[in-house]
């Protein structure tokens, strides 16, 4: 499992709710390459609670997005936008979990439409969420010119487990 480089990291203008490290309100995901999956490990935090210590639906369903994105950029180097998405609340993911895990691949892909799967786990592997996010795929100049899409890497060094 290899750790993926962040290709908008440093840009002036860069504060996405997802993924920018330097966004204090966002959630300030990370994520690793490992096989044909995109993995994320994150905190939940209790000023993302739907109910008392019980993470908002709206939340998991930011965060199956945002994931299911950083198989667009690693799988696929480019940019894209999300056409539709479905989500399936299992079970309640608890606020006071240590960390939760989130397990995204390509299902399928058509033309510039690709499926992602998105699966969350609580830190037992409790199966909790399951999302299907439908992307469109931008041509690789548009996502350069208009997204500032360059590459997107991983780190050399392996990583064991998150």
């Amino acid at each position: 499992m290899k750790k993926i480089i962040n290709p908008w990291r440093g840009m002036e203008s860069y504060h996405c709710f997802g993924c920018s490290p330097d966004n204090e309100r966002g959630l300030r995901m990370e994520f690793y390459e490992d096989g044909e999956a995109i993995v994320s490990r994150w905190k939940p935090r209790a000023e993302f609670q739907g109910w008392v210590d019980t993470l908002h639906g709206g939340v998991q369903a930011t965060l199956a997005d945002e994931i299911a994105s950083w198989v667009v950029f690693r799988k696929f180097q480019t940019s894209g936008v999300t056409s539709k998405m479905e989500v399936r609340y299992l079970k309640p993911i608890s606020t006071r979990d240590e960390y939760i895990t989130l397990r995204a691949v390509v299902a399928r892909q058509a033309r510039n439409l690709v499926d992602i799967a998105v699966e969350i786990l609580s830190s037992d592997g409790t199966l909790c969420t399951r999302a299907s996010c439908l992307y469109f795929l931008f041509p690789k100049d548009k996502a350069r010119e208009e997204f500032h899409f360059c590459e997107c890497s991983v780190e050399e060094q392996e990583v064991d487990e998150l």
